[in-house]
């Protein structure tokens, strides 16, 4: 009975990760019910948590050693369920109900968003061995995060925006992976946590808007282009 309680533990512990993971599956269902309500600040939050849960997951999963415990579980699998609801569909949604655009471009913008994110997804290489996304990854949820609460509201210029990070996707240029990229790793952990904060608090603001949280924001998204430009063309392969 000694031997066998602690694997019960384990495995428990194992199972808490997948539903842990799976909660953001649970996120996106409400944050389409705020969407329903045109409620767009706690639309936005509940993707953000949906994006928190997404990005501490695996750390929980290698700390239990999730695939030692459940080795007949794919832990990737529930992932990519879930990211392709919460980045891709659920924005979706989100950027066509929200009007960004001319009405006329509503749902072309919305089916290209669909369409290109599910190439992206079936795609070899996705993400490369150095462990960068190859093309810009499907961040809808951010996307849509930047057009309705930071910047300006220029529809023909969203439409334009939309369209641009279509072809991006299939770009060959390296994105950070901020969980798995280990080049500038404290670096790209201590923008990515200036981020998420900067995400939380422009939403728990809004609509008032804090000028120091945009532009926190700004850097931060300057700080991620300026690294997928070095990544790309800048960096050694002896550096790695």
């Amino acid at each position: 009975m000694s031997q066998q309680s602690p694997t019960f533990i384990q495995k428990s512990l194992a199972w808490s990760v997948h539903i842990f993971t799976a909660s953001g599956l649970v996120c996106g269902f409400l944050a389409i019910l705020a969407i329903n309500e045109k409620d767009w600040r706690m639309a936005m939050m509940w993707l953000i948590v949906a994006l928190i849960i997404d990005g501490v997951d695996g750390t929980f999963a290698r700390i239990f050693k999730v695939k030692e415990m459940l080795p007949n579980v794919d832990g990737q699998s529930i992932d990519y369920v879930i990211d392709f609801a919460t980045y891709a569909i659920i924005p979706a949604y989100f950027f066509y109900e929200a009007v960004l655009v001319p009405e006329i471009w509503r749902f072309p913008c919305t089916a290209a968003i669909l369409l290109v994110s599910a190439l992206y997804y079936g795609k070899q290489g996705m993400v490369s061995d150095d462990m960068y996304f190859i093309g810009f990854p499907v961040m809808w949820n951010m996307v849509v995060f930047y057009l309705v609460f930071v910047w300006p509201q220029i529809p023909m210029l969203n439409v334009a925006l939309i369209f641009i990070f279509c072809i991006l996707h299939f770009v060959p240029i390296k994105f950070v992976y901020p969980s798995q990229t280990t080049r500038f790793f404290t670096l790209t952990l201590s923008a990515t946590i200036f981020f998420f904060l900067s995400l939380i608090l422009i939403v728990f603001y809004y609509p008032e808007r804090k000028l120091w949280t945009i532009v926190i924001s700004y850097l931060c998204i300057l700080y991620y282009a300026g690294m997928a430009i070095y990544n790309t063309w800048f960096e050694k392969p002896q550096e790695r």
